[in-house]
Formats: C-alpha cells, sequence, structure tokens
C-alpha cells in the first residue's frame, strides 16, 4: 500500500472518511493530486501534490475541520488549473499571505464560522466588537506581521474600562489569528493568546472588572418611572412594560411568539378546571442558557398581552412595523427617551444609585433581583426566575422543579410592587397638586 493508507471506495474520500481516519495518508482521487495526512496526535491536514514548471511541489491547503472537505477540492482544482495554464500557485500564496490583512481575515473568519453561533445578535455583536476596537489598530495591518505589541495596542485602552468588553474582544482577536494560522497566512505563536502571553501583560478580568455592569434602575425611583413608562405609546413601550413585568431578557421577549403563550382556563370563575395556569415558554434555542424557560404570567401581564394587536403573517407578539422582530435599539430608545424628558424638565432622572448612569433595560432584571432579596425571597427561586444557572452541574442535575408556582407568587409580588407603587406615586402626586 507504500505511504497511502487508503482511499474511500469509488476513488475519493467521504466526509465520514475524513473525520474518521486513522494516522495515515489518503489520496482524494479526482487527479488533483489531493490528500488527507492524518498524524499521530489526530491532526489533519490537508496536502497536494502537483507538477509546477516541470517541478513536483507539495501544497499545504489547511486543516481540517476549518477546510471541509469540499473547500479542499476546490483549492486543489484551482491550483490544478492555474499550473495547467503556465501560472504558480506557490508563488500566488506567497502573494496572498503578504496581502491578507486583518480586516479581510475577519471577513473570511466569519463566513465560514458564523452558522455556528446561537442567535443573529450573538453573530452582530461578534462583529460589532471587531470593527469597534479591532478594526481601527489592526484592520490594515498584514496578518502576518501582527505582534504582541499590536494585540495589546487594541484591547489596553479599554483593559480597564470595559473588561467584559475587552476579554471578549481578545478571544476574538485569537480565534480569527489562530484560523489565519491554520489557513496558511501566519506562522508562529498567536499573539493574542492569554495563557502564558499577554496574562504576564494584563491584570486579570476578575481583578480590574467593576463597570461593566448594567445601569440599573434604583427600587426609589421604580413609582415614577412605572407611572412615566405606562403613559408612553407604542409596541416598544409595551415590550419594556412586559419586560419589567417578566424579568425577561430584551431578546427573549422581542422574539416571543404567539405560539409560546398558554393563558390558561378560559373562565377563570370555574374552580373544576385544572388547566395550567398562564405561562410564557421560552424553547430552548432562544434562550441564553440553552435550557428551556417557562414564565408564570401574572394577571397584569396577560392583560397587556390581551390588548395588543396582531399582525396577519407576523408571529411575534411584539412586532415591529413591518412585522419582523422588534430591534434591541427600539426599547433602549424608549429608556432614553424617558431619561431626556427627565434631564430637560430639571430632574435628574432615572440613575442607577451606585455608577450614576442611565439606567437601561437590561438593569431592570437587577432592579428585580435587588427587590426580591430586599423581599426576602430565595436566592435559588430568583436566580431562577432570571433564568441562571443554579448551583454545581452535579446540583443542577437532581433539581427538576422549575419552581413555577413558587415563581408565580413571587412574580405577582412584584407586579404588585410596580402597580402599587404606580398608584401610590399618583396619590402622592394628586395630594401634592392640592
Amino acid at each position: 500500500m507504500g505511504e497511502v493508507a487508503g482511499e474511500a471506495k469509488g476513488g475519493g474520500l467521504t466526509a465520514a472518511k475524513v473525520k474518521t481516519a486513522k494516522p495515515g495518508k489518503y489520496h482524494d482521487g479526482g487527479g488533483t493530486g489531493l490528500f488527507l495526512r492524518v498524524d499521530a496526535n489526530g491532526g489533519r491536514f490537508w496536502i497536494q501534490r502537483i507538477i509546477i514548471h516541470g517541478k513536483r511541489r507539495e501544497i499545504g491547503l489547511g486543516g481540517f475541520p476549518v477546510v471541509g472537505l469540499a473547500e479542499a477540492r476546490k483549492a486543489a482544482l484551482t491550483n490544478k488549473q492555474l499550473a495547467y495554464s503556465g501560472g504558480d500557485p506557490l508563488a500566488e500564496r506567497r502573494k496572498a499571505r503578504e496581502t491578507l490583512t486583518f480586516a479581510d481575515a475577519v471577513d473570511r473568519y466569519l463566513s465560514a464560522k458564523l452558522h455556528e453561533f446561537r442567535n443573529e445578535k450573538h453573530r452582530k455583536q461578534w462583529r460589532a466588537t471587531l470593527d469597534t476596537y479591532a478594526r481601527p489598530v489592526l484592520g490594515d495591518m498584514p496578518v502576518r506581521s501582527i505582534s504582541v505589541a499590536d494585540v495589546l495596542r487594541a484591547v489596553q485602552p479599554i483593559w480597564s474600562d470595559k473588561t467584559e468588553t475587552a476579554s471578549r474582544l481578545r478571544g476574538r482577536i485569537e480565534n480569527v489569528l489562530s484560523w489565519a494560522t491554520v489557513a496558511g497566512h501566519r506562522e508562529g505563536p498567536n499573539p493574542a493568546r492569554w495563557k502564558g502571553n499577554l496574562s504576564e501583560l494584563l491584570p486579570k478580568a476578575a481583578k480590574v472588572a467593576k463597570s461593566d455592569n448594567q445601569p440599573a434602575l434604583a427600587l426609589g425611583d421604580v413609582a415614577g418611572w412605572w407611572t412615566d413608562l405606562a403613559q408612553r405609546e407604542g409596541m416598544a413601550a409595551r415590550a419594556l412594560e412586559f419586560i419589567t413585568l417578566t424579568a425577561a431578557r430584551s431578546g427573549e421577549v422581542r422574539g416571543m411568539k404567539w405560539e409560546e403563550t398558554d393563558f390558561g382556563p378560559q373562565d377563570k370563575t370555574d374552580t373544576t378546571d385544572k388547566s395550567p395556569r398562564a405561562v410564557w415558554t421560552i424553547p430552548a434555542s432562544r434562550m441564553k442558557n440553552g435550557r428551556e424557560h417557562r414564565v408564570p404570567l401574572t394577571q397584569e401581564a396577560v392583560a397587556l398581552l390581551e390588548a395588543l394587536p396582531r399582525m396577519e403573517d407576523s408571529p411575534f407578539v411584539f412586532f415591529a412595523p413591518r412585522g419582523g422582530m422588534l430591534s434591541d435599539m427600539s426599547i433602549s430608545a424608549v429608556m432614553r427617551r424617558m431619561q431626556e424628558a427627565e434631564v430637560k424638565a430639571g430632574r435628574v432622572g432615572w440613575l442607577d444609585p451606585k455608577n450614576k448612569r442611565p439606567a437601561v433595560p437590561h438593569g431592570l432584571r437587577s432592579t428585580f433581583r435587588q427587590w426580591a432579596a430586599e423581599r426576602g425571597y430565595p436566592r435559588d427561586m430568583a436566580e431562577m426566575a432570571l433564568a441562571h444557572f443554579i448551583g454545581s452541574e452535579v446540583e443542577r442535575a437532581y433539581q427538576r422543579s422549575d419552581m413555577l408556582e413558587r415563581r408565580r407568587a413571587m412574580i405577582a409580588d412584584w407586579a404588585g410592587f410596580l402597580c402599587g407603587a404606580a398608584l401610590g406615586a399618583n396619590v402622592v402626586k394628586l395630594g401634592a397638586a392640592g
């Protein structure tokens, strides 16, 4: 058999063979000279043997799975055609390595990997982080020449003030440069690697992170804020109300579909009806933790939903003007306008009591969490309402109950706090006016 360990029947490799082949060399057939080399550690690399200007040469086409079978075949065929016409694929590759910029590498990496990300928001955040912080520093640089000092120039300016963002940025730069290395566009250690590299030059993220928490609404401001929100018109304002009532994430509410809701018994006076009480079930595919989450719906939440208009051919509960999903910015804009109106009226507005920054939609979850703690609700129940993981993996395996009905009582108390506080605010306002 020589140095070739094996071939798939029919003269070509298969996707299954590529994944399971043992150490050795495996020809693909087809006349392009493509073969797969599997080393002793299980690493898989595409190699092409080809005649260039009368000399037999070997060209590396990248490693699997970054470069799949179809991509390797396409590259091998392109090289074969170029060599046949008198060109030099190796010279073209050297030229490409010299000119591939970080910005181009980002585009090529994301075109291959974006489908692996869970949701559209994550995909946008991935690119936005690189575009905002990495592209101005590294964008025009050839990936082969990017050094540790260059990576530092991108991440160090925000390491102290936006530590979580900076940490994610570093990891994303590392991923892009790792792809560039495997694809043959650069050589040597990854300059964005943390352990034994940037870890020696930057303080640990946990030691410096302090201001990345989303600004939350102070409990003492809930009354005025909830009253103000109720007076706002529009679908985004109603979505923000629902976010507050359920302590859910913005993306969970914006992606909410009518098919996920169950309003329970239709006859509220029939005590013999044992149908499930009103609940919103968010599928695992839309949850940050990848697990299905049930949200008990209070009377206030159900009333809000029942009063909403419905758009034909749109599955979304809180739909955008054209029927699609509301944007994250549309909900944030409601809170921003509420803050701007307060400032215009000569008041400080709705500020986080600790960092004095204007509260944002995601910070409402922190407000709920503080309220639950001060009301004495069990920590695990409050964390479960926020769809956070509770305890270790072993503890979660034994925790089969999601405490739905106990959480229903807690979230009803929270709704009562919101609406009762607003009622109290109106009473004070009327009394002051009198």
